[in-house]
């Protein structure tokens, strides 16, 4: 039963590889629809406005939000860390070969696994926590450079000859990154789940793509968002007195 490792593996992958790349090319092309755009369309809503406050009232809660969201990241990035170094602990020690090879091979879920097959298991295991980790690291020095930014006013721009709107399209830009990063390193866990299950057979591995595209499915897609937009678009235009359709 080797030959289903070398089947249901690469679909599971493809599967969770494929989803990404639709989700990406939604968010590209309609991100009022996606959990991802909403969010990144309202980041710079939220920017402006602590921006355009010329009195810094806003100073207080930018600076509490971007703390939220540096330890956000610095937890999870500690845990990500921490479970690279086990499971590099549990590779050099042998200990987690002799847990799941009985006599040089094991039948487990489907599979058969030999220590070179589990060696190359563990392996994967720990480039996710470690992908994670690097992303979380990249996340806080995003959100390190907006906590800054955003405090500094629009009128300051104003006296050094700088539009504004440029001001607030680059701490935009910098909060935005900081969240992708961040999004990216929970997406490492998210992987990190079915391979890990593909230890105890490709089986599972396949069901646990499956059963994680369903549920990021739920979890990335929004669409009362946009369709709240042209339900507006349709009252102002009734408002005028104009029906979309003859105008």
């Amino acid at each position: 039963m080797k030959h289903l490792d070398y089947v249901l593996v690469p679909m599971g992958m493809a599967v969770m590889v494929a989803y990404h790349a639709w989700l990406l090319l939604r968010i590209r092309r309609r991100p009022a629809t996606t959990v991802i755009g909403i969010n990144a369309i309202n980041r710079r809503i939220w920017v402006r406005h602590v921006m355009e406050e010329a009195s810094g009232k806003h100073a207080v809660l930018a600076v509490q939000t971007m703390r939220n969201s540096i330890m956000a990241s610095t937890v999870l990035a500690s845990v990500a860390i921490t479970l690279s170094s086990l499971v590099a602990a549990l590779m050099a020690s042998g200990v987690a070969h002799g847990i799941f090879v009985s006599s040089g091979h094991a039948v487990v879920g489907g599979g058969v696994a030999g220590e070179a097959e589990l060696s190359v298991k563990f392996f994967a295991i720990l480039v996710c926590f470690l992908l994670a980790f690097l992303l979380n690291v990249q996340s806080i020095r995003y959100y390190s450079h907006t906590g800054l930014l955003v405090n500094v006013p629009l009128h300051a721009h104003r006296h050094r000859r700088r539009r504004p709107g440029l001001a607030v399209d680059y701490v935009t830009a910098t909060l935005n990154r900081g969240s992708y990063f961040w999004s990216l390193g929970v997406r490492a866990f998210y992987f990190s789940c079915p391979v890990f299950l593909w230890l105890f057979g490709p089986i599972p591995m396949f069901a646990a793509c499956l059963a994680m595209v369903c549920a990021l499915y739920f979890l990335d897609v929004y669409t009362e968002w946009d369709k709240a937009d042209d339900e507006e678009d349709d009252l102002d235009d009734d408002d005028d007195g104009c029906v979309p359709a003859k105008c």
